[in-house]
């Protein structure tokens, strides 16, 4: 049982829902170790093929609940990211299966960490994010200085982080920041949708897909090309590549199970 979270797997979707609207669905520890247990979950529940991560009430996340902190003088910044934050953001890019962020709100500080860690983002209209770290003194964390400039760019990157400048949903598309922005009302069907997409679809080589891109960045083209064959070599012996070819043959819709 969670006290901070909501979870709710259905037709291969898991749902996690931060689950404090009343502070804006900001982290507190109770809230930063379920969110942990609950990717753990996923990650070995097979009856999940896909993961929608948002937040209750107007917000998404905004961040650090300043008021938990002030109460905790015994945690430093350095072991609350090692065992609060970091945990989380190396599980979601880890996690072999698709994270689709639905940005119903506001994504501030380590909220916009977590946005940006998921593998696609969903934002309404009403939705914004900020890198609210300098407001208060501080520098980005849980993986933003990280995402960021690969999103954005570098002096995009510096300027948003610097100037804690709240990008609106409309500027975070022009940005590639987030995949797509619909009205409120279409939110959820927006997000149900990709998701029901990413449930139905060759699971094993989504998650070789997303090991790939998250390594991408740091390797050399032999490398990746290496890498490319290795990971071709394991997704050509799963069962989803000998329906995918059989169906083709077929001419008919292939049934994926991701195995």
């Amino acid at each position: 049982m969670y006290t901070s979270l909501l979870y709710e797997v259905q037709n291969g979707v898991a749902t996690i829902t931060l689950n404090r609207p009343d502070v804006f669905n900001a982290f507190n520890n109770a809230l930063s170790y379920e969110l942990q247990d609950a990717l753990k979950q996923v990650a070995t529940d097979t009856q999940v093929r896909a993961v929608v991560l948002t937040g209750a009430g107007r917000a998404f996340c905004s961040g650090q609940d300043l008021k938990a902190a002030q109460g905790d003088e015994q945690s430093t910044f350095y072991d609350s990211l090692h065992q609060r934050y970091n945990p989380i953001i190396r599980a979601m890019r880890q996690l072999s299966k698709p994270i689709i962020g639905r940005l119903n709100g506001v994504a501030a500080g380590a909220g916009c960490s977590l946005a940006l860690a998921c593998d696609a983002l969903i934002a309404s209209t009403e939705a914004s994010l900020i890198e609210v770290f300098i407001n208060i003194g501080l520098v980005p964390d849980s993986g933003s200085s990280y995402f960021l400039p690969r999103l954005v760019g570098s002096l995009k990157a510096f300027e948003l982080c610097t100037l804690g400048s709240k990008v609106t949903a409309a500027e975070a598309l022009r940005l590639g920041m987030v995949n797509q922005v619909v009205a409120p009302d279409e939110l959820d069907a927006a997000v149900a949708a990709l998701a029901a997409r990413y449930a139905a679809a060759p699971t094993k080589s989504i998650g070789l897909i997303k090991q790939l891109l998250n390594k991408a960045g740091a390797a050399s083209l032999d490398e990746v090309l290496d890498l490319e064959a290795d990971y071709q070599q394991i997704a050509g012996e799963s069962r989803d590549y000998l329906e995918g070819v059989t169906a083709f043959s077929e001419k008919r819709k292939p049934v994926f199970r991701g195995e």
